[in-house]
């Protein structure tokens, strides 16, 4: 699994299992080229991908717990989609100081974060 984690500067990191295809030479100088900085988790340690493995947490627990089934393929995707637009529209977050991902991104991008300069 891969996860894209979006900085407030607009970078991308990708952080990714280590399988052969995303440690390649020819991957790693395309990532570089696009701006991607690639971070590789350690096989069967979920520490190093905690943002994933709690966004996978949370999907599991509001929308597949007390869910035995869907009637279609159709359907599973739609309860899916439905889901992931509220998480990031209306849904609050507290790490996000309790605004919706695309409400925290919008005040992001409008408010310039500068460090104090060394003392």
């Amino acid at each position: 699994m891969n996860s894209y984690n979006y900085s407030k500067q607009g970078k991308v990191l990708l952080r990714s299992l280590e399988l052969s295809q995303y440690t390649s030479r020819a991957f790693a100088d395309a990532c570089r080229q696009a701006g991607v900085r690639q971070s590789m988790s350690a096989i069967g340690s979920s520490a190093d991908n905690a943002l994933a493995e709690s966004f996978n947490a949370t999907f599991k627990r509001e929308t597949l717990q007390d869910r035995k089934h869907w009637s279609s393929e159709r359907e599973a995707r739609l309860d899916a989609f439905r889901w992931l637009h509220r998480y990031n529209t209306r849904r609050r977050h507290s790490r996000l100081g309790y605004r919706s991902p695309i409400a925290y991104e919008t005040v992001s991008e409008t408010t310039s974060t500068t460090l104090a300069p060394a003392a």
